[in-house]
């Protein structure tokens, strides 16, 4: 590995039991979207879009959740 590493970090983690995935950016900002490629175009077109969730946005549709055992 070459050059010198970076403080930016970028997360996408999948929630289990459903389809959609969770995008954490380096600046803290988050949102969910069943589509990756969705979610890493948000992330590195930084800062735009970027700013805290309400609990009303970024929900994504047909996602389907499983019962618990």
């Amino acid at each position: 590995m070459s050059g010198t590493p970076t403080a930016e970090v970028y997360r996408i983690d999948w929630l289990p039991g459903t389809d959609v995935l969770h995008g954490v950016c380096h600046c803290g900002a988050e949102r969910t979207a069943e589509d990756p490629v969705e979610l890493w175009q948000w992330m590195l077109a930084h800062p735009n879009g970027h700013h805290p969730a309400g609990p009303s946005e970024h929900q994504p549709t047909g996602h389907r959740k499983e019962p618990r055992s």
